[in-house]
């Protein structure tokens, strides 16, 4: 468990770097929480749950249940939020694409 949290911890700083450097696109304060703040929390819950277990074993299994529901809605909920953002950015360009080529067929 603990080799899991760490991995994606680290998987989640990675991601956030890519996010800072990229420019095609500003992330705004709802994009950082749900695409790092939240998964760094879910994924450091893991080891803790872990080194836990030493002492609360069975206590130790909710921290892992709560990472793991935190990670499940997680994908749904940014799954759902780039699907969204796919369908509506490019049907947007196409109906501008198709008002340009008609404004220019119009032209003589």
């Amino acid at each position: 468990m603990a080799l899991i949290g760490l991995i994606g911890a680290i998987y989640i700083v990675v991601v956030a770097r890519r996010m800072k450097i990229q420019r095609a696109y500003r992330p705004e304060f709802e994009d950082w929480l749900f695409f790092v703040v939240l998964p760094l929390v879910a994924y450091a819950a893991l080891p803790l749950s872990a080194f836990a277990a030493f002492s609360h074993g069975r206590e130790s299994l909710f921290g892992v249940g709560a990472a793991t529901l935190v990670l499940l809605f997680l994908g749904i909920r940014n799954s759902w939020d780039s699907i969204s953002y796919h369908v509506f950015h490019s049907s947007t360009g196409k109906e501008e694409r198709r008002a340009d080529e008609a404004s220019e067929n119009r032209e003589p």
